[in-house]
């Protein structure tokens, strides 16, 4: 089937699958065969050496779509689907402009608008996806191995919590303004026994660097969305410099961890499992099958660091 991919989590899930799409986002990074690929979409915004308070800034100040869609280039694939989202306006092309666009498109492409909530609909998503591209069989397989992994990650929180207790556990998808990532986040730091009471139960959303400090979370991890571990320990160099990060239970206690957003957290792909594992690391590694040193795609920030410094990567 000829699929167009406008979303960087169903690229990652259709590669798993076994179909490469036609077309991709320019996000679309992952397996590294994306790259390759003929891209679809362009933003405004600026994203290259610039802070988090710019391309915040930036982004409000936006009139009209954050992303473009060359509909031409678009025909020109002759896709027989389009898969988008519609679950975050500021993350990808608007569904609607994506439904309006396949419309004029002769023949007319199926449009596959995933909007995934929680950890549960992003792991659905992935037969979804497979039904959809007529995978459906591939799309089980891999789901019921991601169901053992989320099981065995289970079996070892209910062992962890039993003797450590849940730690309070932050999670951040940006920092200037901090905001507090939702949707499946919450339900990850449940699953990987820690308390998710920080989090929304909803969508990501700001919170006030002085209710961050009242929460006084005893693992902090930053993981900002749309980038990889180098911007994000930039990121914890920031909160750093803020007032009373360094009476932080999570500072004091060496759990603060810089994390690949891109790879991990952020895109609501089958990889979710991979994040929920290093996140188990992270949080009770005497019970983790590995260490967090082992995932290269989290750094633990050290207490005496530097706003120039960076993460020991382990």
């Amino acid at each position: 089937m000829r699929v167009a991919s406008l979303l960087p989590s169903a690229t990652e899930t259709l590669f798993a699958l076994g179909v490469e799409p036609v077309g991709v986002s320019h996000s679309c990074d992952h397996p590294p065969a994306a790259s390759d690929l003929p891209t679809l979409t362009s933003t405004v915004v600026d994203y290259a050496d610039r802070s988090a308070a710019d391309i915040d800034e930036q982004m409000r100040d936006v009139d009209g779509a954050v992303y473009d869609l060359d509909e031409e280039r678009l025909a020109a694939l002759d896709p027989e689907l389009i898969v988008t989202q519609a679950t975050c306006d500021v993350c990808a092309v608007d569904a609607s402009e994506v439904r309006a666009a396949a419309a004029r498109l002769d023949p007319e492409p199926e449009v596959l608008a995933l909007d995934p909530h929680s950890f549960e609909d992003a792991l659905d998503d992935v037969v979804r996806i497979g039904t959809a591209v007529g995978a459906e069989r591939a799309a089980r397989e891999l789901r019921a191995d991601l169901r053992e992994r989320v099981d065995a990650v289970r079996e070892r929180a209910e062992r962890a919590v039993a003797d450590e207790g849940r730690p309070r556990t932050a999670v951040l998808d940006w920092t200037n303004p901090p905001i507090r990532a939702g949707h499946w986040v919450r339900d990850m730091v449940e699953i990987a026994g820690a308390d998710p009471a920080f989090q929304p139960d909803g969508p990501s959303e700001p919170v006030a660097w002085d209710d961050v400090v009242a929460a006084d979370p005893e693992a902090l991890v930053v993981a900002p969305c749309g980038f990889e571990r180098e911007r994000a320990e930039r990121a914890v160099a920031d909160l750093a410099a803020r007032p009373g990060f360094d009476e932080l239970g999570a500072v004091a206690d060496g759990r603060v961890y810089a994390v690949d957003g891109n790879g991990l957290f952020n895109r609501p792909s089958h990889r979710l499992v991979d994040s929920l594992e290093a996140l188990f690391a992270c949080l009770h590694p005497d019970h983790a099958a590995t260490t967090p040193a082992a995932h290269d795609r989290i750094g633990r920030v050290e207490r005496a660091e530097t706003p120039s410094a960076r993460a020991d990567g382990g």
